[in-house]
């Protein structure tokens, strides 16, 4: 999907420019969704992304699969997976919550 993520300290000089993904749910409706927080866990890089038109909507995490140069959002399919990394990510959550 997306060539490179923009991260806090990727260094491009593109703060400002946000990497649009457009994702299609189960009912054929298209949302504009944008990467709001990476994250590492067990060896793996993984997205969070928001609709830009409904921040207040629940946000969907997916795997970064490379290769090569290439980056793309894989949907999470392991239930084990799914469950460790929804696990990792509440917990940064309820960190930074209390920071």
């Amino acid at each position: 999907m997306s060539e490179h993520q923009h991260g806090d300290n990727c260094g491009c000089g593109d703060e400002h420019e946000e990497d649009v993904f457009i994702l299609t749910d189960e009912d054929g409706n298209e949302h504009e969704m944008v990467i709001v927080y990476t994250f590492e866990t067990q060896g793996k890089a993984y997205a969070v992304l928001l609709d830009r038109k409904e921040p207040e909507s629940d946000s969907i995490i997916f795997r970064i699969d490379e290769e090569g140069e290439e980056s793309f959002l894989v949907n999470i399919e392991d239930d084990a997976e799914w469950e460790h990394v929804t696990a990792v990510y509440e917990q940064i959550v309820a960190s930074e919550a209390q920071a």
